[in-house]
């Protein structure tokens, strides 16, 4: 998760939620049975609700107390105090359910082998990961049924197993150009025009009387106050400073020019002066022509000659050639639309003079802006009780023409009349007064006004990019609602939408009434008071209401928050801000486009000053906020830089350091999130991040979080790492640091960590902490101890890591390329050798090879390069791929270095060999699925002289084609992703005759059934390889480089840009996600209730009545039903899989191979996750496990995971390949085979938990475990034992029981999940028998048949068992050792069936179904019981 933590999620790894609700899931109460005493949970495990990063989701689902597959193993948490009181586990019937029940259950019969439910508690979920799991109880809200509900664990369905490490599908990055002005102006300069003439009106307009007077609040036709007129210079001058005064409210640092009823001299040399002046900034125009005539059709304005005895035109023309630009014009005269008709006209002409070499990237008309008090045509307003000036009113006074217009349209019986009685009102700038909270107010619903109204660009150009312009457009809306109630218009350019008629105008008249009803006792306050002890208006809290439903009601991506803009405003009231940012928080939670609104409403500046505050309670909600800006917008980098804001974060990173939040770990992470991001890329930001700390503290504190358990938190461990990591990158100074620290050392501990993510964190690190220049003695042992402490690594079971680990070493084969060049010829040389020497010979050298080239058998780079050769091998293709290219780098220096000479012979040898000896049918290529050194062989000889590196070599297509090129000199080969090529036919000289009456005893006795069938002749279609989604192949022509790049980083990145405090869409009810999962918990429910009341008539009556038949376009192999879809998973001896449904025959759901390379067949397939979305989970004789997503959709199925579960594989005659079990309930995947070993694999952890030696000589041939309380296991070996196992005793102690009654392969061992859950085994020799693990011998033993045993199946819940012959009989038995049926089943029209192997045999989990079909032929057959009561059935 990351983080990505999940989506699973409290980070799509588990605990990804911020929130304690979304932390912490309810505990659900056990629930009643029938007697209402409380039942205790069947699975005996400790699951906390905070251990759900272990990777693994978590399912809600109501089961009937009958239902003991593997899907009913709930994973509740179980507290102490049912600990304490837990009851001995006897399942005994209750009275409610007896109606289906056997008369032994009625009897209070109890399970067999004695297992207690007080088992010792098991804690292998107890360290989940944030990073990449997610964990939630599924339908934790749904009431709509009583029944118990128990939680059912997700395993393989997180981030990492979806995306594989790699950054998700380019979605497209909120870069710096989307919200930050980088070409941000300010207004430096401004010409104030008043051309009034007072006293004399304008020719071409005739005023009444009364009509409108006053200019700038002034009546320049009254006499004027001494107190306002100071030097009795008239009525002109106060006006001309009042407007001044105006203006400088807006922008006070705007150096303002007042020209009083200019003449064109002076207008022209102002105007040019002040160009010069202001050079690339830009210049208000302010023009107001109440006493001259109107602007002109032909694009001019009036001023006035020396004299003032004639009106002079001024062309717009030339006002373009003294302004320039850019330019803000304000126009407030009559019929101003003319004048931006003309001055476009002109500006049109202008633009078109330029010639095309010359002309700016920017259009000429962008450099200008106007606003304009009228249309063409409309006269001002004339009407006495508004101001002459209305519109330069609206533009620099807008609270008061707000105050003044409602007073004249709501006319109020205690408000006077005359605007000096608002002076009580107090300051527009004083916030805490009735005029400033009404300007705060008006600020607000403005820029809401325009958020919502304008386009985002519109927006941020006119309300973002500069102050004088954004206060001037605000102000502007307010004249578009005024100025149309006198009959005028306003206009603009760029012209922005009509804005009068907008619902919050209603707020701004009810905030204006709150304070005009409270005027009476303003008046009795003192004048000179800041602050007002008044009835403050609500408006903020409103929004901030509103805001908040909006979050609660589901907000989205396609319908924004008109409220945002408010949000910034209240961020400026230390009151609401705690309050606000909270809101803001969780607004940016909801992802990047969330994000990007914010930073686009300008909610940037605010939190960067923010940084600069030491209230405690502001920094958990600072630290999330800075933590979704980084995870959207890098560039802020220099921003956090500046003022040291960045150590606002790494001095919350040290342990002592207290947060004011129950959630300290969660937030430490997001600021090692912050500090990785400020260093990434960033040498500036690494310097300062070191240099802020004495002593390398930074370090320490990551290296101090490290520490497990001391640390809960995966991301914390996750992102610590990743924060060392950028650190360390490319900075010597920073890799210093970490060697005095021995971070190398430390890091290294986490190469046991339980999550996934970290350990590949902690690689990720190692990686760029490796290459200090020079490279001294001290500096080379440090990092080939960092290499030697990591190679163990190569087994990991995640493939992330693996991928991580080949990045590391080829970081080292980037660095260390000649030491790595030895390595590869010795091993070359080693194998070369061994080939050509006799078993016995000793090795013998030449005299001069201690010369000729140094001995690095036994270093560090040695081991390097033979685990790199592994990994070319590697299940997952991403692995090797990448493995494949550091081979191809060194194998191509290496031919190209001094070595080449003694080493091309041996390849051109090899090369040679490998082309005579290709078969005809071309092989599948290696980019279509890894190849791996094959596990089998014909002879013991053979696989004794075959050492690993030969088979490597010759076996890995990458790796041979690029040493056949590098030799020959030219390749003609590529590889092609996904081709679909015939597989070679199996050889036929072996192939045994199937119209033979008796066939050999090599086949009919010794000989496992796995070795008969994998002769199958005749030709065979293969599919395409699924492989991952952003799985992408190297070009034969791209050349490779080192080292290899990683985006484990980016991916990690990716989880901080999820939702962490939304619930997810499946606990969302009404969700499609939501209504999906509920479905399928009612219809998981209708199988259990409809199949448990057949149990018993299965147990009676006969098997032969035959429900389908369908052909599966293969040679089945093995089957496996879903429990409760209608999925029957087929699969041949080869690597073909297909998926039936076989209540629909014909229809084939998908096809695609499994991937296992030549010489290696499927031997296991199961469903996991049964209750949700199954994941489909085959293993090879290869060894290794692979997971298939969406596999019942041909076009979306993908490998979600794989690794190689089974290493050092014991060859011999007859193999067993690789037997696993899989555990829902505890993530377990027990392994065993060819090797002298059982392992148990934690699905949550992704690592070997266990390895418990199988004490045999012999193979394991099946494997099967109590899927209730999960401890116990049986293994069936190739000798005929059976052994039972206890995982929770040491490995050497942990073999309970062994019985050896049978005396050949055993075929089939099987614990039954429900009904009596009876442990029966199945014998090559034809015996069944049935097992307590608490007895010595067998209690029960069944002759099946007389022949060979090919293939048993066990009914997990109906006591019915089945098996088929060699000479294709089926039969079926009950516990009690009744035969119910043997027949032979059909088979296809054309194949020969008579005294053919029934070559694979399946039961439906709760279903009354067999599915069978024998070998060389690929029908299914589906048989169930009827009515008809079994006869006397003999074999003969």
């Amino acid at each position: 998760m990351a983080t990505r933590v999940a989506p699973p999620p409290v980070l799509n790894v588990p605990a990804r939620q911020v929130q304690p609700d979304l932390l912490n899931p309810p505990n659900p109460s056990p629930p009643p049975t029938s007697d209402g005493q409380s039942r205790p949970p069947l699975a005996q495990q400790s699951r906390a609700s905070t251990d759900s990063s272990t990777g693994l989701n978590v399912l809600g689902k109501e089961t009937s107390q009958e239902s003991y597959g593997t899907h009913s193993t709930p994973g509740r948490p179980r507290t102490a105090e049912s600990d304490r009181s837990r009851p001995e586990y006897i399942r005994s019937r209750q009275s409610s359910r007896r109606d289906t029940d056997t008369s032994s259950e009625k009897a209070g019969w109890q399970m067999r082998h004695g297992w207690n439910y007080n088992a010792e508690q098991m804690n292998h979920l107890r360290t989940v990961g944030i990073a990449s799991v997610r964990v939630r109880p599924l339908f934790q809200n749904l009431n709509l049924t009583k029944p118990s509900r128990k939680h059912y664990y997700l395993y393989y369905n997180d981030a990492r197993h979806e995306l594989a490490g790699n950054p998700n599908a380019p979605a497209k990055e909120i870069r710096s150009a989307e919200w930050r002005m980088k070409d941000r102006l300010k207004t430096g300069h401004a010409v104030l025009a008043l051309c009034l003439n007072i006293g004399v009106d304008p020719p071409d307009i005739t005023k009444p009387h009364p009509c409108a007077r006053l200019e700038c609040w002034v009546d320049p036709t009254a006499p004027t106050p001494a107190v306002l007129n100071p030097g009795n210079t008239g009525p002109m001058s106060v006006i001309a400073r009042n407007l001044q005064r105006s203006y400088e409210q807006i922008s006070v640092r705007t150096k303002y020019r007042v020209l009083s009823d200019p003449t064109i001299d002076e207008m022209k040399k102002h105007c040019v002066n002040l160009r010069k002046s202001a050079g690339n900034e830009r210049i208000l125009f302010h023009y107001n022509g109440h006493g001259v005539p109107k602007p002109t059709a032909s694009g001019e304005i009036w001023v006035f000659n020396k004299t003032y005895t004639q009106y002079i035109p001024i062309s717009l023309y030339e006002l373009q050639a003294w302004l320039l630009g850019p330019t803000l014009f304000v126009w407030d005269c009559s019929d101003a639309g003319f004048v931006i008709k003309s001055f476009n006209r002109f500006l049109e002409a202008r633009q078109r003079d330029i010639p095309e070499s010359k002309r700016p990237e920017e259009s000429l008309f962008e450099q200008y802006i106007h606003l304009l008090a009228c249309s063409e045509g409309e006269t001002l307003p004339i009407n006495p009780l508004a101001p002459a000036d209305l519109f330069t009113s609206c533009l620099t006074t807008p609270i008061n023409i707000s105050l003044r217009f409602y007073i004249l349209h709501n006319p109020l019986q205690h408000v006077p009349d005359d605007i000096d009685a608002l002076s009580v009102l107090g300051k527009a700038a004083e916030r805490k007064t009735p005029m400033g909270e009404l300007n705060w107010i008006f600020t607000a619903i403005t820029d809401t006004i325009a958020w919502n109204t304008l386009p985002k660009d519109q927006f941020k150009k006119l309300f973002r990019q500069d102050l004088m312009i954004a206060a001037l457009f605000r102000n502007f809306l307010l004249a578009q609602r005024i100025m149309r109630r006198y009959g005028c218009h306003p206009q603009s350019y760029p012209a922005i939408p009509w804005c009068h008629d907008h619902p919050l105008w209603e707020n701004w008249d009810s905030a204006i009434e709150l304070v005009l009803h409270q005027l009476p006792y303003f008046a009795t306050v003192d004048p000179k008071a800041k602050e007002f002890d008044y009835e403050h208006s609500n408006f903020f809290e409103e929004q901030l209401q509103a805001f908040q439903t909006y979050l609660d009601e589901g907000a989205s991506e396609h319908k924004e928050p008109e409220q945002l803009p408010v949000v910034l405003q209240v961020l400026l009231s230390q009151q609401h801000r705690l309050h606000a940012l909270r809101l803001l928080s969780n607004f940016l939670d909801l992802g990047p486009w969330a994000v990007k609104l914010a930073l686009g409403i300008g909610i940037f500046p605010y939190v960067l000053k923010l940084l600069q505050s030491s209230a405690p309670d502001l920094k958990p909600v600072m630290v999330f906020i800075w933590t979704r800006i980084l995870a959207v917008d890098q560039d802020c980098q220099q921003d956090l830089l500046k003022d040291n804001c960045y150590q606002y974060f790494t001095t919350l990173l040290n342990p002592a350091t207290c947060l004011p939040t129950r959630h300290t770990d969660e937030h430490r992470a997001m600021c090692a999130f912050i500090s990785a991001m400020f260093c990434k890329d960033h040498p500036q930001g690494q310097d300062a991040t070191l240099n802020s700390s004495q002593n390398d503290e930074i370090v320490e504190h990551c290296l101090v979080q490290m520490k497990f358990p001391d640390s809960q938190l995966p991301s914390l461990r996750q992102w610590c790492c990743l924060c060392l990591s950028m650190l360390w990158k490319d900075n010597t100074k920073a890799k210093w640091a970490g060697l005095r620290l021995s971070a190398h050392n430390r890091l290294g501990e986490a190469i046991r960590d339980p999550v996934p993510e970290v350990r590949a964190a902690m690689l990720h690190a190692l990686k760029n902490l490796v290459g200090i220049e020079p490279i001294t003695e001290e500096v080379a042992r440090t990092e080939e101890g960092m290499a030697l402490h990591v190679l163990a690594m190569t087994n990991d079971g995640s493939n992330i890591v693996r991928k991580e680990l080949v990045i590391f070493f080829s970081v080292l084969a980037n660095r260390y390329a000649n030491k790595f060049l030895v390595a590869a010829f010795e091993a070359l040389s080693s194998e070369h050798q061994s080939k050509e020497r006799p078993m016995s010979a000793p090795v013998s050298r030449h005299p001069s090879d201690d010369d000729a080239r140094p001995n690095v058998a036994d270093s560090i780079f040695s081991s390097i390069w033979k685990c790199i050769m592994i990994l070319t091998a590697d299940p997952d293709p991403e692995v090797s791929r990448d493995a494949k290219i550091v081979v191809d780098f060194v194998m191509r220096r290496l031919v190209e270095s001094a070595l080449g000479p003694h080493l091309r012979p041996s390849i051109i040898e090899k090369s040679v060999s490998e082309e005579r000896t290709k078969p005809t049918v071309p092989s599948q290529t290696e980019s279509r699925r890894p190849v791996q050194p094959a596990m089998q062989s014909s002879s013991t000889e053979e696989n004794r002289q075959d050492g690993y590196f030969s088979a490597g070599l010759r076996r890995t297509a990458s790796v041979a084609a690029s040493i056949r090129n590098l030799a020959f000199g030219s390749s003609h080969t590529q590889e092609r992703t996904g081709q679909t090529q015939p597989r070679p036919q199996p050889t036929q000289t072996t192939r045994p005759s199937f119209g033979q009456a008796q066939l050999s005893d090599k086949f009919t006795q010794n000989a496992p059934a796995e070795d008969y069938l994998s002769r199958s002749p005749g030709p065979y279609q293969t599919v395409k390889f699924p492989l991952g989604r952003y799985f992408r192949d190297r070009s034969a022509e791209e050349a490779q480089k080192l080292p290899l790049t990683s985006s484990f980083f980016d991916w990690s990145t990716e989880y901080f840009r999820e939702p962490q405090m939304k619930s997810h869409e499946a606990d969302e009810p009404g969700s499609n996600e939501y209504n999906e999962r509920l479905w399928r918990r009612g219809r998981n429910e209708d199988v259990l209730s409809d199949t448990q009341k057949l149990k018993e008539q299965a147990a009676s009556n006969r098997w032969d009545r035959l429900e389908d038949a369908f052909q599966s376009g293969i040679k089945p192999y093995r089957m496996c039903f879903h429990q409760y879809d209608d999925h029957l998973a087929i699969t041949d001896e080869l690597d073909n899989v297909r998926i039936m449904d076989w209540k629909r025959p014909s229809t084939l759901l998908s096809k695609f191979s499994n991937g296992n390379p030549d010489r290696s067949k499927i031997t296991g397939t199961r469903f996991i996750n049964e209750d949700d979305q199954a994941i489909l989970m085959t293993g090879s004789s290869d060894g290794v496990i692979r997971l298939f997503r969406n596999y019942d959709k041909q076009n979306e199925v993908y490998m979600a995971a794989s690794f190689r579960a089974l290493t050092d594989m014991v060859s011999s005659t007859h193999n067993a390949g690789l037997v696993f079990d899989w555990l829902q309930g505890r993530g377990q995947t027990l392994v065993a085979g060819d090797a002298k070993v059982i392992r148990i694999w934690s699905a949550a952890h992704e690592t070997c938990e266990l390895e418990i030696p199988a004490r045999s000589g012999s193979c394991v041939t099946s494997l099967t475990s109590d899927q209730v309380e999960g401890s116990t296991f049986v293994a069936g070996f190739g000798d005929g034992a059976l052994r039972v196992y206890d995982q929770r005793l040491r490995p050497t102690t942990s073999m309970t029981q062994q019985w050896k009654e049978h005396t050949q392969w055993i075929t089939n061992v099987h614990m039954q999940r429900g009904g009596q859950r009876e442990l029966v085994s199945g014998c090559r020799d034809g015996e069944i028998k049935l097992w307590d693990i608490r007895m010595q011998k067998s209690l029960r033993t069944i002759k099946a048949t007389k022949g060979t045993l090919r293939t048993m199946s066990v009914h997990e819940h109906a006591p019915i068992s089945a098996i088929g012959t060699e000479r294709h009989k089926l039969r079926v038995f009950n516990m009690d050792g009744l035969p119910l049926s043997s027949f032979e089943p059909s088979g296809s029209l054309w194949a020969a069936t008579r005294n053919v192997p029934i070559s694979a045999l399946a039961f439906h989990p709760h279903r009354m179904m067999l599915a069978t079909s024998s070998y060389n032929d690929g029908q299914v057959n589906l048989y169930t019981y009827h009515d008809r009561k079994p006869s006397v059935v003999r074999e003969a």
